[in-house]
């Protein structure tokens, strides 16, 4: 909108899915949203990651290293980065008027991933099933306002 970048993605289901399947999207959504609960003002980064890495693993999935949040504004990939596992070194804390993406990637097996040769289509390293949602947000001090809803 007038030269400022948003991004956003959503897993959908076609037809019936096995219950795994259909765990998998539940379990990856709600890694969104207690990403989006920790993206406040004060926090640091890590906590956002800390909290998807936890509550996915929890349920027997994985996350995906490669592919990361980010920040963006008139580029589509900006700082700051948003890793959606804990990392002690990510100390940076959250202020006012940051505008990033949280969009965990969560695997049925490992958190492995390849890219094919036609050097975009990325693939889960054991072939098994993978999902994503992702918003951007926009960081106040009463709390994140999501801008993709």
């Amino acid at each position: 909108l007038n030269g400022w970048i948003g991004d956003a993605c959503e897993t959908f289901a076609v037809g019936e899915v096995d219950e795994e399947t259909q765990r998998l999207l539940d379990v990856t959504r709600r890694c969104l949203e207690l990403g989006i609960e920790q993206a406040r003002v004060g926090n640091p980064l890590r906590l956002i990651g800390a909290a998807i890495q936890r509550y996915a693993e929890a349920n027997g999935f994985a996350v995906v290293r490669e592919y990361t949040g980010h920040g963006l504004g008139r580029d589509l990939h900006e700082e700051p980065t948003i890793l959606h596992y804990d990392d002690p070194r990510q100390t940076r804390k959250i202020v006012a008027g940051m505008v990033f993406t949280i969009e965990p990637m969560i695997n049925v097996g490992t958190a492995a991933t390849k890219v094919d040769r036609d050097g975009w289509t990325v693939r889960t390293a054991d072939g098994k099933r993978s999902a994503q949602f992702e918003h951007t947000l926009a960081i106040t001090d009463e709390g994140p306002i999501i801008l993709t809803a």
